[in-house]
């Protein structure tokens, strides 16, 4: 019904053992990115394989995956930035409207950013690892910045909303240094507490909305029904045109941001994962929001700590577990998360592994699959190519949670606090896992 040209830029990370994963087959009418979780900056090489292509239809219909040999050297957050402001100046003169997804590889790691933007900082970050984080992030906000020239200077910005936003909260230091703080919330990527799952994020829309705040309760999955809402307004104010799809997680939250409303949302699932992963939780764990409450069963973390700014030294910053198998927060009275109140409500305890066993009795099979030779990129001229023809068939993994996550009991094991712990690593042995 809203015919809108659709481009993708930048991070993808989404799958691409298949070719029906990558972009183009997702629903974009064009993408210039990399299809992997992460790579070198300048030189679009994860491990020894190049990652960045400009995928398209030509005019005869044809899929091409174009790989870009000739930006070598060229950092990716201004290739980025220059090509999103040549996409707005592209489409300044078509009819229909377009939706435009940038996903800058900023600030993951690893950490580099040209010396002219580290140069901003050298008289008042004197470490290292501050200082090149902070540039990086200046570089990205140079390109935001462009990017937003453009729409002004094409004419658009008066009909163009703008949404900021973050997968996470800050990498902290249980996976090696790492210059983030989400002080004075609990842990950060890769955990289940506050400082991992909160982002801040902002939406511009001149003449649409006035300055303000809000803490409404909303999810991920919440902006695509909101932007069909923004896709629906036609001039008005209010969203007029329900959308047609199969039924979807999300919900619109566009009145409960335009009107300060509360939001539509009373809860959602953080994570249910019955398995490790490097770097972060060591046994099967589940979190659940609901209302103010907050469910963690299993293991929260790591990272488990309150991690300061720079500077601050003073407070607490473990890196191994929280050593409750099941803990309960009340977020809007407790927002760091400080006092675990489980043994006081069991009800809600109760209420909510039900809520959370309810939630996995419809996962759909785990998507994991193991390490698979045939992807190597010497196998395909050094790059990163899907390796698996499109109608393929992959065995999935039964997706279930261990018993033991619905143990009545409330403490973890001894081999569970010890895996847990060794999986904070230092900043030398982070070199080999950052994560991909």
């Amino acid at each position: 019904e809203y015919i809108f040209s659709t481009h993708a830029v930048g991070k993808r990370h989404l799958g691409m053992h298949k070719w029906a994963y990558t972009p183009l087959y997702r629903g974009f009418d064009d993408y210039f990115g990399y299809y992997l979780g992460g790579q070198n900056y300048d030189s679009h090489r994860n491990e020894k394989g190049l990652d960045l292509r400009s995928d398209y239809f030509d005019e005869n219909g044809k899929f091409v995956d174009e790989l870009r040999w000739d930006l070598d050297g060229r950092y990716s957050a201004e290739l980025y930035s220059d090509h999103t402001v040549d996409l707005v100046n592209k489409l300044k003169s078509e009819e229909n409207p377009f939706f435009i997804y940038l996903a800058y590889q900023s600030v993951h790691a690893p950490h580099m950013v040209p010396q002219r933007y580290i140069d901003q900082y050298s008289s008042h970050i004197t470490d290292k690892k501050e200082k090149v984080f902070a540039a990086m992030v200046s570089s990205m906000d140079e390109g935001i910045g462009n990017i937003t020239k453009a729409l002004e200077n094409a004419g658009l910005a008066d009909n163009t909303i703008i949404v900021f936003s973050s997968d996470n909260g800050g990498n902290v230091n249980c996976c090696g240094k790492v210059s983030s703080s989400n002080y004075p919330y609990r842990g950060g990527k890769r955990a289940l507490y506050e400082g991992g799952v909160r982002s801040p994020s902002f939406i511009w829309a001149r003449n649409r909305l006035s300055p303000s705040k809000s803490n409404a309760m909303s999810h991920v999955t919440d902006w695509l029904p909101t932007f069909w809402s923004l896709g629906s307004l036609q001039g008005r104010l209010k969203p007029n045109k329900p959308i047609k799809t199969k039924p979807l997680d999300g919900v619109d939250q566009w009145l409960a941001i335009s009107e300060n409303l509360p939001s539509n949302r009373t809860e959602f699932v953080i994570n249910i994962d019955p398995k490790p992963i490097r770097c972060g939780h060591q046994v099967p764990h589940a979190g659940l929001r609901w209302k103010e409450w907050k469910l963690i069963i299993g293991q929260g973390c790591p990272p488990s700590g309150w991690y300061p700014a720079p500077g601050l030294t003073d407070l607490e910053n473990p890196c191994g577990p929280h050593d409750s198998y099941i803990e309960l927060y009340n977020i809007i009275e407790d927002p760091s998360e400080t006092k675990n109140v489980s043994d006081k409500f069991p009800d809600i305890v109760k209420m909510l592994t039900e809520k959370i066993q309810a939630y996995n009795a419809t996962a759909v099979p785990l998507g994991n699959k193991p390490h698979d030779p045939a992807s190597n990129p010497k196998n395909f001229n050094f790059t990163w190519m899907p390796w698996l023809d499109m109608f393929d068939e992959v065995p999935d993994e039964t997706y279930t949670l261990t018993n033991e996550l619905w143990l009545s009991g409330n403490e973890l094991s001894e081999e569970d606090i010890s895996s847990s712990r060794d999986a904070c690593l230092t900043s030398d042995q982070v070199i080999d896992l950052i994560e991909f």
